[in-house]
């Protein structure tokens, strides 16, 4: 009985603490898939919530290309072939406008989007 007593006893501060090692990691990360192609990112508004952390995974089927979000303080280089992960955890309201800042071709200034982050 009592050693029965002891396994459920460490049963149960096991779970208590798996718990608490839950509830302290925060909230799950959002992953958002964005695809550059000349001469646009898809899709090219992105909603986020204040205070959640996102994972920004960029791909590219054609030429190298860079992701800049320059009020939110983000930026990737996004390689034909590979997967750019960019993690960060909006910590303001608001729209902010996202654009290619490497030359990709004729087309290239025009190649933004905007990430809405609501609170």
């Amino acid at each position: 009985m009592t050693r029965r007593r002891l396994l459920s006893g460490a049963l149960a501060a096991f779970l208590a603490g798996a718990g608490a090692w839950s509830l302290a990691a925060g909230p799950k990360e959002k992953v958002v898939k964005i695809a550059a192609r000349k001469f646009t990112y898809a899709p090219n508004i992105v909603t986020l919530k204040k205070g959640v952390p996102v994972v920004l995974e960029f791909t590219s089927g054609d030429v190298v290309m860079g992701f800049n979000a320059p009020d939110l303080n983000i930026r990737a280089d996004i390689i034909p072939g590979q997967t750019a992960r960019l993690r960060f955890t909006p910590d303001k309201a608001g729209s902010f406008v996202y654009l290619c800042d490497i030359f990709c071709g004729d087309g290239h200034e025009r190649m933004t989007g905007k990430i809405r982050v609501v609170a």
